[in-house]
């Protein structure tokens, strides 16, 4: 017996997603009702063997469904979300409106998927956290728990498809435009400067305090989610011109002084994390070997030469995967105790 299962924002990129894993994982659908704007009403989208067109929002639209994935926007899913509860369904939120309100849990299954409620349970929204905290903190959480940790700094490398569909155009369009001609006058709509051949160290909009409003994300989410509120964390994002998957250096300070073999062997067991043991040159992951792929990769495990209880490694996933869609499947595989391996 499979589930009714709605999609918001089925058109963009994480909607888009959220549909290659459904099939990807054997996710047992009954029925898929697929929302997006006006633009697209009527639109045929197939998912395996399911076809749906495309609905817009409206009141009662989700009755009957089981689970509802939000991948619209704070203000789409701050009207909507609640009302997917109202009509009886779980609704799994891919935006910022949720995540650090104190009545909303901030999930990633593999560290406090123990917080999510039942099938049978009262429906409720679920946060799914940015993509540059999910990758941090699926790297973060086994030292924590082997060790403690006091301090982590965060520097991030964000491509383009953390901006959707209209991130990679631009990218692709002024590259174009660039090897054509070096001289060319580009004109940036997505991102603040032109990204080709580019990297620009704001990703969002800034506060009175210099943060951009992703870096403030990665900082009070990861406290959150490891439920380290007190924990001291720094970032600072960039968006360079890659077309998926993020990069992070990341330096965290461990509560003592652990051999490498002990770091490592931490990293090797979480679940959801692939540790890459730097044995020559080139071992470490990048975002093109881990695009597509399920897991948060992590290599150039090392330590600080001033401290020997800080610890640099690299972390890389695909943020439309575990930083966005899967994150929010395998938050609903844990709700209706779904294996994907089945």
């Amino acid at each position: 017996m499979g589930l009714n299962i709605g999609v918001v924002g089925a058109t963009g990129a994480v909607g888009e997603a959220f549909l290659k894993l459904l099939i990807e994982r054997n996710f047992p659908i009954n029925e898929l009702r697929l929302y997006a704007s006006e633009k697209s009403l009527g639109h045929a989208i197939t998912a395996g063997t399911k076809t749906a067109k495309c609905e817009v929002l409206k009141e009662n639209c989700f009755q009957g469904l089981d689970l509802v994935f939000f991948s619209s926007g704070d203000d789409i899913s701050k009207q909507w979300a609640p009302h997917a509860v109202e009509c009886n369904a779980f609704a799994v939120d891919n935006s910022a409106a949720f995540r650090m309100s104190p009545e909303h849990k901030l999930i990633v299954p593999e560290i406090n998927g123990n917080l999510l409620p039942k099938a049978q349970d009262k429906k409720e929204v679920i946060a799914n956290p940015n993509c540059s905290t999910i990758q941090l903190v699926v790297a973060l959480a086994p030292l924590a728990l082997d060790f403690g940790i006091s301090r982590v700094i965060v520097s991030t490398y964000q491509s383009v498809s953390g901006a959707g569909k209209e991130g990679k155009e631009e990218l692709l369009t002024q590259t174009k435009s660039l090897l054509d001609n070096a001289n060319a006058d580009i004109k940036p709509q997505v991102f603040a400067h032109p990204i080709a051949f580019n990297s620009i160290p704001q990703i969002g909009s800034f506060n009175s305090e210099g943060f951009s409003s992703e870096e403030v994300k990665i900082m009070t989410e990861t406290r959150k989610i490891l439920n380290m509120p007190k924990l001291p964390v720094s970032a600072f994002t960039v968006r360079v011109p890659t077309l998926n998957g993020h990069g992070e250096a990341v330096w965290v300070t461990l509560n003592e002084d652990v051999s490498l073999a002990k770091i490592h062997n931490s990293l090797n067991k979480f679940n959801g994390l692939k540790f890459v043991a730097h044995n020559e040159a080139d071992d470490y992951p990048t975002v093109r070997s881990t695009d597509g792929k399920a897991p948060v990769f992590v290599g150039r495990v090392h330590k600080d030469l001033y401290d020997p209880n800080t610890v640099l490694m690299w972390v890389v996933a695909d943020n439309l995967y575990k930083g966005a869609a899967l994150n929010g499947l395998q938050i609903a595989e844990k709700i209706f105790d779904i294996d994907p391996l089945k």
